[in-house]
């Protein structure tokens, strides 16, 4: 995965996009050329965050059926 197409740098352009719209005076065309590229870039965002749960949910169901044993420094016998 490229370095523009993590998480974290979607996330810092979208950031970006956000301080440009709040702080800048820009034309009606770039504003909504970048009002776009931020609603794109939030969707993505939160389809990753949705995906991430997902899993991470999963994997917490599998693990509640998972026994715990106690850890023991003896090694463990072998039955031949």
């Amino acid at each position: 995965m490229t370095k523009q197409n993590t998480f974290e740098a979607k996330l810092a352009r979208l950031e970006e996009i956000v301080n440009i719209l709040d702080g800048e005076s820009l034309n009606l065309d770039d504003a909504a050329i970048l009002f776009e590229e931020g609603t794109e870039l939030s969707k993505q965002l939160s389809l990753k965050l949705k995906e991430i749960k997902f899993k991470v949910e999963a994997l917490r169901a599998k693990g509640a059926d998972l026994e715990l044993e106690p850890f023991s420094d003896e090694p463990q016998k072998q039955n031949p």
